[in-house]
């Protein structure tokens, strides 16, 4: 698969000008984006057998889309982390997508050691191949994409920012009647 790094670095901009303006968060919200895309593009999962909606239904689920040599995505883990600790007894699932930018990313013993040394305990997909980032749609890291009990996409944020308005769709969502 061939990636246009020109235009991905052109949306990138913009996205980051529009989280430096503290935009991005609320231009992609809305009520529902529709069902929860697959996850069974992944290669590999770390922490966890394989994930996918069926085995995700009841559960208010965040599927943050990262990688491990990207600052954004270094500055926004600790707090996903935190949201999958508090929140993991109350029946919130964060599912980590690791899908590399650089070439050097793809090494998944690397990957392996970076999710250890990051603390994350919750479940990653290996996405080398990008079939999830596909799957998705995705164009961003990070990015987190909000799914409620029912399986149905209800928020999406990219970039950093804006925590406490996240943690807050999190709560909301928890807060609904499966």
């Amino acid at each position: 698969m061939t990636i246009d790094h020109r235009a991905l670095l052109k949306v990138g901009g913009v996205v980051l000008a529009l989280v430096g303006l503290g935009l991005a968060g609320h231009l992609m919200a809305r009520d529902s984006y529709g069902a929860m895309p697959s996850l069974s593009g992944a290669s590999e999962w770390l922490n966890s057998p394989p994930l996918d909606a069926p085995a995700l239904k009841g559960k208010v689920v965040l599927v943050d889309f990262w990688t491990w040599d990207c600052i954004n995505c270094q500055r926004s883990l600790p707090h996903v982390n935190d949201w999958a600790r508090r929140y993991a007894d109350q029946g919130l699932v964060v599912v980590g997508v690791h899908t590399p930018e650089y070439a050097y990313e793809h090494d998944v013993a690397q990957l392996k050691s970076k999710v250890t040394r990051l603390g994350i305990g919750y479940p990653v997909a290996v996405d080398n191949d990008y079939r999830v980032w596909n799957a998705w749609g995705n164009q961003f890291w990070p990015a987190h994409y909000f799914v409620d009990r029912q399986g149905q996409v209800r928020h999406v944020h990219v970039g950093e920012g804006d925590y406490d308005g996240q943690e807050k769709v999190i709560q909301a969502l928890l807060d609904e009647k499966g």
